[in-house]
Order: structure tokens, then C-alpha cells, then sequence
């Protein structure tokens, strides 16, 4: 896991961071699966690029604050990251607003990169002084990987610095010496604002919760292909979800998790039979919360055997959560869909093989539903901090348990669909189930009873 350091106005402490029945049906049914695309997050296999919002927007990050492009709440953007060079954006905010910025920084699947290498944001005012910084760098886990840093603008009577309105300073820079010759990083940079609330609270931390670590989540594991980034991040429940991993690879999930709710999350590999060997750091899990901010990692080590990486325990979903002072309680402050990461080391290969592995990922969602905050506008996007329920169409079609767990996620509908005409459909029982989801997804979107 990586190693963080951060501050919110002043420095935090560094911490870890089957067959057609008749010729005819088979015939449609194959022109009917050819016309749907496969998305890549179904599709175990070598390790590929991080994958960007398709509406990301392009934006060039500029050397100096002089001529830097401007980032809107609600907005992805891609951009790059050179090695040896900082860049800045800027954000126009006014004097009431949240505003939260992450950047997400994606070096080449298998390049090289070292143990104190990564990625820092920092938020600045039109002085120059700091209102937040955050840094994330690859840690013991030295395998190159999607890894992401937040920054932000928070409006608060004890933080005078960067409560007025006007134009501010995103920096966001590489850290650490790098191994080899630095090349330049995919970069997406995602913009989120967090409207205030009708009437104050009190900045107090939330009441005492329960601390104590609770037991994974059991059962089979139901396969569920992971994403290959925070768009395409595949939605999940509480239960227990299987892939198969490639050293290398990374599986982007997303759970939600309402007002109130308490995650709990492992991720387990599987042994390896008649191989020797140890790596170190070999897998990681890592948190985010709906901002794409850090909230925690773990990692394992691997000899073969069966290992897990358990992430600590987590308070309640709450509002109060930001005045709490480590990541992995003051990132709890949202509702919405928080994102698993899990990786395995690329150097899992020398020992082990290429692969894939077999990995599970246990989830479990506790604690009792509480009233959202009351606030005085909508989020930047639209609809960031709710826990959609996790379509139950999607977890049929992929033999997942009916749990009450919730996600969202756009095109569920889609990837349901592409779920069944992927998986061996061959009879006219099959075709009727595809043209049968088709019919429920075209009324949903149509707005149909």
C-alpha cells in the first residue's frame, strides 16, 4: 500500500498511506450478440490501460498559474502528468461551495516505478497559500497502478484562509525519485462540488461507533469482473464477487453506501498449487470514497497460500466525519458509491506465473440508515451523494445473491444485457431472456410503467 502525507490547512501525520435449438434461432441470436459491444470491464485478461471516462474532457495542464485551464464541478477531464514537470489548473469558486478535486494518475501497465514515487495535489488561493494538500505514493505494493490524490477548498469558520470567492490554484505534481527515465502519466482529474447546508452543525466528530472488525462476508464467490477505472468500475452489493487477476492487473469496484452505513471490505487470493516462492506487497485493496478521495489501503504478502487483505474498521457514513482527523474517518463523509481497488503486484509473475489468479472480494454493508444532510443545493454531478440500489436484474444475470445491497452506476441495463449474450446463450429459452431485458431497459428509459 502506499504511503500519504496530507494537510488541510497545515501538515497531517504520514500514514499508509449452450446450443441453438434450431438453425433459425441460432442465426438470431448470433446476429443479435455480434451487435452488442463487450465491455472491457467483463473481460478478465492481461493487464490493459487505465480506462478514462469516454466523456472526459481534454485538458492540458499549463507549467505555471499564468494560462492555467479552468476545471468545473461535475466534470472528468483527461490530461498528463510529465515526470519532470508540475502542472496547474484553476478553479473559479465562489465563497460558499465545497469544492473537491482528484487526480488520478495512471502510469503504463508494467512500467517501472519506485517504493516513494507518486502523485501530490495541491490546492492553493490567488496568494498562494495553501488550503489543502494530499499525497499517495506507490508504498510497499512497487507495482506500477492507477494511484489517486485529492484536494480541497472547504469552507470553514476555522479555516479563514480560503473561505472568499475568486480563483484558485489546483498543482498537481510527481513525488519521489523516479527508477528509470520518467515518462509521462495518464492523468484524469475528476471536479466535485458540495453544496452548504441549510443550517450549521456543530464541528464536532460524531458519536462513539463500533470499532470492532467485523467478520468477512462468506459464501461462494459469485464472478464479477471488475473495471478497469473509476467510470467503469462494475457495481457491487454486499456478498462475495470473483475474478480472475493477472499480475499487473487492477479491478476497479463501486459499493454504496447510504447515510449512516458502515462498509466492511477483503480481498482474498487464492493458492497457488505447486509453485514457491514470495512476494512482497503482492495484493492490495484500496478505498475511495465518492469524490475519489483516499480513504484507506491494505496489503498482503504471498507464498503461494491463500492470503487476504482486510481494510481496518470504518465509522458510519456521516457529515461530522470531517472533522475527524485520519483519512480513513474523515473521508467517510459522503453517501454515495464508494470505490474498491484491488491490484496484484506485477511481480507476482516472476514466482507464480502469469496467470490469472483467482481473487474474491467479500463485502458487507452494516449500521443503521440515517437522514441525509440538509443542504441547500444539489452536488456537482448531480446525484454524487446517493446510494442508488444496486440493479437486481445485473445480479440475477450474473448468478449474484437477491441482497439488499445498493450501487449505481449508468448502463446497468446495457451491461446486463451484454452479460447474457456473452455467456454461452444458445437456446430460444436464452434469446427470449435478452429480448425480455430489452423490452424491461427500453420501458425504464422511455419511462414506461
Amino acid at each position: 500500500m502506499g504511503r500519504r502525507t496530507g494537510a488541510r490547512q497545515g501538515a497531517r501525520p504520514v500514514r499508509h498511506a449452450g446450443r441453438a435449438r434450431s438453425a433459425a434461432v441460432g442465426t438470431l441470436l448470433l446476429c443479435t450478440t455480434a451487435a452488442l459491444p463487450v465491455p472491457s470491464a467483463l473481460a478478465a485478461g492481461a493487464p490493459g490501460p487505465y480506462g478514462f471516462a469516454p466523456d472526459a474532457a481534454s485538458v492540458t495542464g499549463a507549467p505555471a498559474t499564468a494560462g492555467a485551464k479552468r476545471l468545473a464541478a461535475g466534470t472528468t477531464y483527461r490530461s498528463s502528468l510529465p515526470g519532470d514537470a508540475a502542472v496547474h489548473y484553476s478553479l473559479e469558486l465562489d465563497a460558499t461551495t465545497d469544492t473537491y478535486v482528484s487526480a488520478t494518475a495512471a502510469p503504463a501497465p508494467g512500467s517501472t516505478v519506485s517504493a516513494g514515487e507518486g502523485i501530490k495535489v495541491t490546492v492553493r488561493d490567488a496568494a498562494g497559500r495553501s488550503c489543502s494538500l494530499d499525497t499517495e505514493t506507490f508504498g510497499v505494493v512497487r507495482s506500477a497502478r492507477p494511484i489517486a490524490a485529492w484536494g480541497a477548498r472547504e469552507i470553514s469558520a476555522d479555516r479563514p484562509r480560503c473561505k472568499t470567492a475568486g480563483t484558485y490554484d489546483v498543482l498537481v505534481e510527481r513525488v519521489g525519485t523516479p527508477v528509470s527515465a520518467p515518462e509521462d502519466w495518464d492523468l484524469e482529474l475528476f471536479v466535485v462540488s458540495e453544496p452548504v447546508l441549510r443550517e450549521p452543525v456543530a464541528a464536532e466528530v460524531p458519536e462513539a461507533w463500533n470499532s470492532r472488525t467485523p467478520a468477512p462476508a462468506t459464501g461462494e464467490p459469485v464472478t464479477r469482473e471488475g473495471g478497469s477505472g473509476f467510470a467503469s468500475a462494475v457495481p457491487v452489493g454486499p456478498g462475495v464477487w470473483g475474478a480472475g487477476i493477472e499480475p499487473g492487473g487492477t479491478l476497479f469496484y463501486k459499493v454504496p453506501v447510504g447515510w449512516g452505513g458502515q462498509l466492511a471490505a477483503t480481498a482474498e487470493l487464492a493458492a497457488e498449487d505447486g509453485r514457491g516462492g514470495y512476494t512482497t506487497g503482492a495484493l492490495s485493496l484500496t478505498l475511495y470514497n465518492p469524490a475519489r478521495g483516499f480513504v484507506d489501503d491494505v496489503s498482503a504478502n504471498y507464498a503461494g497460500r491463500r492470503e487476504s487483505a482486510a481494510l481496518p474498521p470504518l465509522p458510519p457514513v456521516a457529515y461530522e466525519n470531517r472533522y475527524e482527523g485520519p483519512d480513513r474517518l474523515s473521508a467517510m463523509r459522503f453517501a454515495g458509491s464508494y470505490y474498491l481497488v484491488v491490484h496484484l503486484a506485477s511481480e507476482v509473475a516472476d514466482k507464480f506465473g502469469d496467470g490469472p489468479f483467482d481473487v474474491a472480494l467479500r463485502v458487507r454493508v452494516d449500521g443503521s440508515e440515517k437522514a441525509a444532510p440538509d443542504y441547500a443545493g444539489e452536488p456537482r454531478p448531480d446525484g454524487l451523494f446517493e446510494a442508488e440500489p444496486v440493479d437486481p436484474v445485473l445480479s440475477g444475470v450474473t448468478g449474484g445473491p437477491a441482497t439488499g445491497g445498493t450501487g449505481g452506476g449508468g448502463g446497468r441495463g446495457d451491461t446486463a444485457m451484454t452479460v447474457l449474450a456473452v455467456s454461452g446463450i444458445g437456446t430460444g429459452t436464452a434469446l427470449l431472456a435478452v429480448l425480455g431485458v430489452w423490452r424491461v431497459v427500453a420501458r425504464r428509459r422511455l419511462g414506461s410503467p
